[in-house]
């Protein structure tokens, strides 16, 4: 499985974006897929994940209640929705996926499938 990443671009704070996670390769729709950003200086940290075994999906406190994880079988893409942006969430986002859960799902080493990641800018 490979992965790539779009969608990102400059949004206005309080507006929307949505991310795609695109996947080549068979059986996608069995993977676990987690979204992790980056901001300048900082280290990577997780945004949300999607269990699928379980049908269930995780956000960090930052993002709950504004972002949301979507699938697309048919078309083998996982989404990150984003609203309600604000200038804190400026940062490189970067979608990963490995194939079986782990409980340490936050934990960016876990992940050995990762997209080329996509630029947000939130302007305030």
């Amino acid at each position: 499985v490979q992965l790539q990443a779009s969608g990102g671009g400059l949004v206005q704070t309080g507006g929307s974006l949505r991310l795609s996670c695109a996947a080549s390769g068979r059986a996608f729709n069995t993977y676990q897929v987690v979204w992790f950003r980056q901001a300048p200086g900082k280290e990577r940290e997780f945004v949300g994940a999607l269990r699928r075994s379980m049908g269930r999906t995780y956000y960090a406190d930052t993002v709950k209640g504004r972002f949301t994880i979507s699938t697309d079988n048919a078309n083998n893409a996982v989404y990150l929705q984003m609203n309600s942006l604000k200038p804190e969430d400026t940062a490189v986002y970067y979608c990963a996926a490995r194939l079986n859960w782990n409980v340490d799902y936050r934990t960016p080493r876990h992940y050995d499938i990762w997209g080329q990641g996509t630029q947000v800018t939130v302007s305030s």
